[in-house]
């Protein structure tokens, strides 16, 4: 069934794919690794972008290329300000310390969140931040009854004050899920009402936006911060994107340093970014006909 799959695949993507040669026998096994998404190995167009690249000193916004590349990233999200930093696990860190500035506050986050599950608790163990969990749905989502009775507000001091709302956008651990745009409104509402913040953890956004058909900045309006990585999917060999306002960047450049992000001539890594942001976002479209493809041709075994 698999060889019959792999007729489908086009001759460029074929070739593409490693060979693994069994010694003895004579075969050359073409290998599809479904490991993780993150599999990935820089394209020549990304090898010969990074040998290339201009680079500054970026502690002094002198980088050209981290420049750009934020600038270009701003764009797409439809936010004020990015800021390029080494990984998704660092940028969601950043952002929720930003968002909860003092230790001992409170973030809600859905059970099967990334952040929640495999950042080993960073927000509690590295900022002082309490989390304080809620049930994903089956889709992703989660009751937003259940938020509301969750947030935390009084001006008691028995308790932590809820600082933050995160939420993930594909939701990894419910299968990839998309949370549909009326849920997301309905968040924001509710976060709007008690003037708290959302922040989006989109490690695989852009794969929201492709199978969505629409704009990345359709999906962030309704958030006031995302980490978004560039690898993945976008295939970039490091690095993540933070967004949101212009003051919530200035104060994550901040954060960005205490943590040992910052980078110095870090153009050569932002020139791979700029290749994910031009032109494997409409790549993602290949990757999601042939996960569907594959989905289908396993189901029939």
């Amino acid at each position: 069934m698999l060889h019959l799959l792999l007729r489908r695949l086009r001759p460029r993507q074929l070739r593409a794919l490693p060979q693994r040669r069994y010694p003895g026998s004579g075969w050359a096994v073409r290998t599809v690794d479904l490991r993780s998404d993150a599999v990935t190995r820089p394209s020549p167009a990304m090898r010969a972008a990074m040998a290339a690249a201009r680079v500054g000193y970026d502690i002094f916004e002198e980088d050209p290329t981290v420049n750009e590349l934020q600038r270009r990233a701003a764009e797409l999200f439809g936010m004020e300000e990015t800021l390029f930093v080494p990984s998704g696990t660092m940028a969601n860190l950043i952002s929720v310390m930003c968002h909860c500035p003092e230790r001992g506050a409170e973030l809600i986050v859905g059970d099967q969140a990334h952040i929640h599950l495999c950042e080993q608790g960073g927000v509690a163990q590295i900022a002082g931040i309490h989390s304080r969990v809620v049930r994903n749905l089956p889709d992703g989502t989660f009751d937003l009854n259940e938020v509301e009775s969750k947030i935390r507000n009084s001006s008691g001091t028995h308790c932590p004050q809820t600082s933050v709302i995160c939420l993930e956008n594909t939701q990894n651990f419910t299968g990839g899920r998309i949370p549909p745009l009326s849920f997301l409104q309905e968040v924001r509402d509710l976060s709007d009402r008690y003037g708290l913040p959302i922040h989006i953890d989109g490690a695989r956004l852009m794969n929201a936006a492709v199978a969505l058909d629409v704009k990345a900045s359709e999906i962030l309006r309704l958030c006031d911060s995302v980490s978004v990585c560039l690898n993945k999917g976008l295939g970039s060999p490091i690095g993540s994107l933070i967004g949101g306002r212009k003051e919530f960047i200035n104060q994550a450049i901040r954060v960005r340093r205490v943590l040992g992000g910052l980078m110095r001539q870090a153009g050569v890594l932002a020139a791979a970014g700029l290749i994910s942001l031009s032109d494997m976002v409409e790549r993602l479209r290949d990757d999601h006909r042939n996960t569907r493809k594959f989905a289908q041709g396993t189901n029939l075994m």
